[in-house]
């Protein structure tokens, strides 16, 4: 399976950017994993509705041109379906029997995700109503993909 994790911004901490690391050389023995970074756009901390959704807009399209048309996108979204680890698990597994092998997951960035984005995704996943910094998001992503890959082979690690 191909999963492509498409994010806005790049990692700044040391920790964060270790912790990707870590768990992609884990994933490397179940899956291909390609992770893409779009850039940001400068977000000013007051801004009015437009120049917001301008921005998301803006980092949407690039986060666009990066999806094949043949990729299941699986957005993350506040608003999307919660799942248990095992109900992820199940959820990427089923995706591959299904033979969907190209899986995108997109992580937007700190205003979210454009209405494009969403709209061209085939399912929303939320990993809690709580907000989190999306440069942790994918550390917690990784580890989730992680996870699911160990459930799905009766492997330890996930108690």
């Amino acid at each position: 399976m191909n999963i492509t994790i498409i994010t806005v911004g790049k990692l700044k901490e040391n920790y964060l950017k270790e912790a990707v690391s870590e768990y992609s050389k884990r994933l490397s023995k179940y899956c291909k994993l390609e992770i893409i970074e779009v850039p940001d756009e400068k977000a000013p901390e007051t801004m009015s509705q437009a120049e917001e959704e301008s921005v998301k807009q803006k980092e949407g399209q690039a986060i666009l041109k990066h999806i094949k048309n043949d990729t299941y996108v699986v957005a993350l979204a506040i608003d999307g379906k919660m799942l248990s680890s095992e109900g992820f698990s199940d959820f990427i597994n089923d995706l591959g029997i299904r033979g969907k092998s190209n899986i995108a997951f997109i992580i937007g960035g700190s205003l979210g995700l454009s209405y494009e984005v969403l709209r061209r995704a085939d399912y929303k996943l939320s990993f809690s109503p709580m907000t989190f910094p999306h440069q942790l998001m994918r550390v917690i992503l990784l580890e989730q993909i992680y996870r699911g890959y160990r459930i799905m082979k009766g492997e330890p690690y996930h108690r």
